[in-house]
């Protein structure tokens, strides 16, 4: 277990079902409270409507108009601190990301996403405030 995960709040978006699954297991087996969503629209409305989300793992290609980047950008805009994942089997698309954010190429091994979470959680607790 990584224990700076433990107790923090995780929003996993993307659309394949086992991609996802596995993803918000290993949140969960680092002590996490996993939310997760297939659809970008759904996942503003998470974002619009949960208390505290920490951490955002998003896949950039989604089922429906809302990408991983607008979900990013709404991540930021309802939750300043939030931490932001982005993945993708596609390109990177810098000028598309969030400041501070970091991009995964897929496929993503959970190494990948501990070190990313390492790099991102510096500046975060888990007392960080949303609007």
């Amino acid at each position: 277990m990584y224990d700076a995960l433990n107790g923090l709040t995780v929003l996993v978006v993307e659309d394949d079902w086992l991609v996802r699954e596995n993803v918000a297991d290993w949140f969960r087996e680092q002590g996490c409270r996993v939310i997760d969503a297939a659809k970008g629209a759904s996942a503003v409305g998470l974002l619009k409507d949960t208390k505290t989300v920490h951490i955002l793992y998003t896949d950039i290609s989604l089922a429906d108009a809302v990408t991983g980047w607008d979900v990013g950008e709404a991540g930021r805009m309802w939750h300043p601190g939030i931490a932001v994942i982005y993945a993708s089997g596609g390109a990177d698309d810098p000028a598309r990301r969030v400041p501070g954010s970091i991009f995964l190429p897929k496929p993503v091994a959970p190494l990948e996403i501990k070190e990313a979470c390492s790099r991102l959680m510096r500046p975060i607790s888990t007392t960080a405030k949303s609007p």
